[in-house]
């Protein structure tokens, strides 16, 4: 029986130092990419000014003048803590909660999406997405310690990147001006699309507009993305809702988003945003 304990002591003591090595490595991780996010970001000094919106398409020119207000400061960084759910395959019927913060560069593209998932009772899987410099990546650790998933730096994964960061734009809507590099052109009265490109990485999103002026959805016939481990392009829409006032800009408080399977929506991840936090380039 002594022997017995010894050697379940032995093994406890061993699996709390693996745990506390593999969470002090994604703490590291985290905060490497959260350097590297701060780091790649340019001074980007401008103001908001109605008057310099008169050659775009009329429902984005309408969306911009209700979004932002005259002298708005250009964003150079926001901070969102988010709640929600999501699923791995459309056709599934789990869903399961997570809470995140993701940090974002509105100057120049670029986030890190860190999450935890629950799964079941204690168990969780720690979710690191980010896109810094052309390069996306996407890491999937259990209990924030055993890498079960990780990828970076492919061409599909890196568009499938800068698409998520220009349909969540609507969260920090200076990235939209022209003057972000995104550039516009008209579809309808109440569509237009937008196209941005970065480090060699080009991708173009539909932006649906309502009457009023606020984005209620995006849109892309083939956005890439990972299924069964293989990269397909597949539909993929964004739909927006509940708008709040935040330092002096509209922006969403929830959002979904899906793909298209036979023709048909179905949402894969759903969230609000509980708290939101901006810094801004100051001009001159």
């Amino acid at each position: 029986m002594k022997d017995l304990v010894l050697i379940v002591s032995a093994v406890s003591g061993i699996a709390i130092v693996f745990i506390l090595i593999g969470v002090s490595q994604t703490r590291k991780r985290i905060s490497g990419l959260l350097l590297e996010l701060k780091t790649a970001r340019p001074t980007f000094k401008q103001r908001f000014s109605a008057k310099d919106l008169s050659h775009l398409p009329e429902p984005v020119s309408k969306y911009l003048k209700w979004a932002l207000t005259e002298g708005q400061p250009t964003i150079s960084e926001a901070t969102f803590v988010q709640s929600g759910r999501l699923r791995t395959d459309s056709s599934s019927e789990r869903w399961m909660d997570f809470t995140a913060i993701q940090k974002v560069s509105a100057s120049t593209p670029g986030f890190v999406w860190n999450a935890k998932v629950k799964i079941a009772g204690p168990l969780h899987v720690r979710v690191l997405d980010s896109y810094i410099r052309g390069v996306g990546s996407g890491a999937v650790r259990l209990l924030s310690v055993l890498t079960v998933g990780n990828a970076s730096n492919a061409p599909e994964l890196n568009s499938g990147a800068l698409h998520r960061y220009l349909a969540e734009a609507v969260w920090y809507p200076t990235a939209l001006l022209p003057s972000a590099g995104v550039q516009w052109s008209a579809i309808d009265n109440q569509r237009a699309l937008a196209t941005l490109r970065d480090h060699g990485v080009e991708v173009s999103l539909e932006f649906r507009f309502a009457p009023e002026g606020q984005v209620i959805g995006i849109y892309s016939p083939g956005r890439w993305g990972s299924f069964n481990g293989e990269y397909k392009q597949v539909a993929w829409e964004g739909r927006f809702a509940d708008y709040q006032t935040v330092q002096g800009m509209q922006v969403p408080s929830k959002g979904e988003v899906g793909w298209y399977t036979q023709e048909k929506w179905a949402p894969v991840w759903q969230g609000e945003v509980l708290r939101s936090e901006y810094s801004f380039e100051e001009s001159k």
